[in-house]
């Protein structure tokens, strides 16, 4: 994306009619909450005001009263109707910032080219093409590299794969969830998500004539695998609450007969997924629950021939196989004695003959050192890449293939460490389907590195910036062109020196990384970011973001919507707490379960070290957190009501206790080995000590907020931010909680809808609502 001139300026206050304002609008009382802007107008008319009606539970001899039960019945009318007036409120209360949304709006759609073109990547004879308008496309094109006939190579013709923004125009949305290309390339099968609550239907497109094959769109399918003769599909199908439990095998050119039920998992708290090994020659079923996984094998080359397992389910095991030359190699945590130099947490690499890999004796290759952590590893014919973790930081290397078993100590297999930018904040992997490739490539991103295209030559040893978002060039599609950077590395893994002058911004803006000093003593990552230029030490307001579940890292890859904020002189800073990625994997299991309060004091500690710091004044931080990110700060509102001025909880996950309880819901089972399970006392306890719907302090004022929902979301129900909501309004200050207002998508599912600019409408709703709250709206 081209980033324009236009950013760096300082903006003007838009105009707003005071008169106009002073018809529909009254301002708070200071007396209510002395942070809050003295001028914050809200609609005359109050919010609106849900009925109730009696609910009690009672479990290991604690009774809860929830009045606000009857929403999770979302064909209840009444519920219907108390979403469309709580909208209608949202839209009044933030009327007044029409002006700043549509300035923020713009800006953010001029650091957006009207086309995305990215360097094709080759696989086979073909090279695919991303592109992006709206919605992303995929085409493809032959290589005339690869291509013997040179009259066909000059006349081959860019042909359309997939058209995202199609399927928006049939649908009115899209979410589409995989997409395999056949080993022949053939066809495409993919799944697309018609309205919202994931439940993906099937779609198979013959490449050869563009058209869809219709005895094959079929509903709630998840994950797919090709068989090596690239006629025989495997699909997963969900059950009636969404779990992927069944593989299925298909005969794409056939009339549907013959279809075959090859693997049912009857466990409800395990998963089932399918993929193929890099090189195609195995199906894998991936029978996986939170912690555990079970994998059984198909050969790609004949599809009914059966099953093998592995390894027996082991609990808190879990294993992850990919093949090469005969052997499969497994990232596993399996416990071993097979090596003295196991820590006993995190993965390893073993392997074994194919024919043995149901033999409990699988060779070690390598264990990793103490202070390095195997994420995952991409196989090809030449090569390993592994995705490493040291102390917090991103790696990557490959190594040769084939490579020897019982080496002591990763450095003995001669890897090369892959040069990467200092304190990257987000590495991936990209498409990388050629197995036969010498290159491989990754998308490098940090807040101040807008999104690099980097190819490494494995064989080589070198590598080069081939595109960067931000540098478009009209060469971009021609696979022969200059990159940006090429340089060449020793093979000597301790050569660092030749490390390019990477693209950024931190001349412009800055990047922190900080480690703060948790309740306990544990130290955690904060990275704040800040303009040079706008930002005042101890005056500028602030957004904290955190997430901290699953083990999964919090985004901080480059985002040119934040410019918006940054450029008016705004922190944003990132918060890893524990029970999120990075570093070892002790640092998700010590936000788990009975442990899950420490997320909550890691956000709490981190927003106090940016005041006390000065990096945001002391009453002007806002608090943002996305699904169960959102479940820090309501429960960090819930300890201290005072400690955010604003908050926006998107998606919320807030009624904790009562989903958890519900082992209808699609994640429950899942989710007991994240948070616990309520049906057991010790747990329950725990999660009602933080459940933030069950723990509204009454009669006490609390940050103005944007509470955001999807109706069909199926992660986490409509109702858990329309009743968090109700709770607010009914408990807390009667003047601020009208400075509290819920948006639903009714449309829309958990992961919201829009493509490219719709989402720059989104972000500049809620940019706009944290600037009119913190009183900034006058100001800028």
């Amino acid at each position: 994306m081209a980033v324009s001139s236009t950013l760096l300026r300082r903006f003007k206050s838009p105009t707003i009619s005071s008169s106009l304002r002073s018809l529909t609008y009254h301002s708070f009382s200071t007396q209510c909450f002395v942070r809050r802007p003295a001028s914050l107008s809200v609609p005359t008319e109050p919010p609106p005001v849900p009925k109730k009606i009696p609910f009690a539970v009672t479990a290991h001899g604690v009774t809860r009263q929830d009045p606000y039960s009857w929403m999770r019945d979302t064909n209840d009318k009444a519920f219907l109707d108390y979403l469309h007036r709580e909208n209608s409120y949202a839209q009044a209360f933030m009327s007044d910032t029409e002006t700043l949304r549509r300035e923020l709006v713009s800006e953010m759609k001029t650091r957006i080219p009207a086309e995305i073109v990215t360097p094709p990547e080759r696989w086979g004879q073909w090279q695919y093409i991303p592109r992006g308008k709206e919605y992303p496309l995929l085409s493809r094109r032959l290589d005339d590299k690869a291509e013997t006939n040179l009259l066909s190579a000059l006349f081959s013709k860019e042909e359309v794969v997939l058209d995202w923004n199609q399927i928006a125009q049939q649908f009115g949305y899209v979410h589409v969830g995989v997409c395999r290309v056949s080993p022949d390339h053939n066809y495409l099968a993919y799944t697309v998500d018609p309205k919202g609550d994931e439940r993906f239907l099937l779609q198979i497109k013959d490449l050869r004539s563009g058209s869809l094959v219709p005895r094959l769109e079929v509903d709630g399918v998840v994950s797919l695998a090709w068989a090596l003769d690239g006629v025989n599909l495997f699909y997963t199908v969900i059950d009636e609450h969404q779990r992927p439990h069944r593989v299925v095998v298909t005969n794409v050119e056939s009339d549907g007969s013959d279809d075959t039920v090859v693997f049912s998992e009857k466990d409800p708290s395990f998963c089932v997924d399918i993929t193929s090994t890099k090189d195609g020659k195995f199906v894998t079923i991936n029978s996986n629950s939170r912690t555990s996984s079970e994998v059984y094998i198909i050969n790609a080359d004949n599809s009914l021939a059966g099953l093998r397992r592995a390894r027996e389910r082991v609990q808190g095991v879990q294993c992850f196989l990919e093949h090469h030359n005969g052997f499969f190699y497994i990232l596993t945590n399996a416990p071993t004695d097979a090596t003295s130099d196991w820590s006993g947490e995190g993965y390893y690499l073993t392997r074994c003959l194919v024919e043995e890999v149901e033999s409990s004796q699988w060779q070690v290759v390598f264990i990793p050192d103490d202070d390095v952590v195997i994420e995952d590893m991409d196989m090809f014919n030449d090569y390993i890449v592994l995705f490493l973790s040291k102390n917090g930081s991103p790696m990557l290397c490959s190594i040769d293939m084939p490579m020897r078993a019982n080496t002591k100590h990763m450095e003995d297999l001669n890897p090369w460490y892959f040069p990467l930018p200092a304190d990257s904040c987000s590495v991936a992997p990209g498409s990388n389907h050629d197995f036969q490739s010498s290159v491989y490539r990754v998308v490098l991103s940090s807040p101040v590195i807008p999104d690099t295209i980097i190819d490494y030559d494995v064989s080589r040893r070198s590598f080069s910036i081939v595109h960067q978002e931000g540098r478009v060039t009209d060469d971009d599609l021609d696979d022969t062109s200059t990159p940006l950077y090429s340089a060449d590395h020793s093979t000597d893994n301790n050569d660092r020196t030749s490390e390019p002058k990477w693209e950024e911004l931190s001349d412009v803006y800055v990047c922190e990384r900080q480690e703060v000093s948790s309740h306990d003593g544990v130290e955690v990552p904060l990275t704040i970011l800040y303009s040079r230029e706008a930002w005042k030490k101890s005056e500028s307001p602030g957004i904290l973001i955190g997430y901290g579940a699953y083990g999964e890292a919090l985004d901080k890859s480059w985002c040119t919507n934040r410019l918006s904020m940054l450029d008016r002189g705004w922190v944003i800073a990132f918060a890893d707490v524990r029970g999120g990625g990075g570093g070892d994997f002790s640092w998700h299991k010590s936000g788990t379960g009975s442990l899950k309060p420490n997320s909550v004091q890691d956000f709490i500690y981190c927003a106090n070290y940016l005041m006390d710091k000065g990096y945001v004044h002391r009453h002007h931080l806002a608090a943002i957190g996305y699904s169960a990110g959102a479940l820090l700060t309501a429960a960090a509102m819930n300890m201290h009501p005072s400690l955010f001025q604003a908050a926006i909880l998107k998606v919320p996950f807030v009624d904790v206790l009562n989903t958890l309880s519900d082992s209808n819901l699609p994640l429950t089972l899942l989710d007991h080995e994240e948070f616990g399970n309520p049906n057991i006392q010790t747990d329950f306890r725990s999660i009602l000590s933080y459940s933030p719907y069950d723990n509204i302090r009454r009669d006490v004022c609390y940050p103005s907020m944007l509470v955001t929902a999807s109706f069909h979301d199926s992660r986490v129900g409509v109702w858990e931010g329309a009743k968090w909501v109700a709770k607010i309004r009914e408990s807390t200050c009667h003047d601020c909680s009208r400075a509290v207002i819920l948006k639903t998508n009714m449309s829309g599912g958990h992961f919201g809808e829009g493509g490219r600019y719709a989402q720059c409408e989104e972000t500049a709703f809620d940019y706009a609502f944290l600037i009119k709250v913190m009183g900034y709206q006058n100001n800028i």
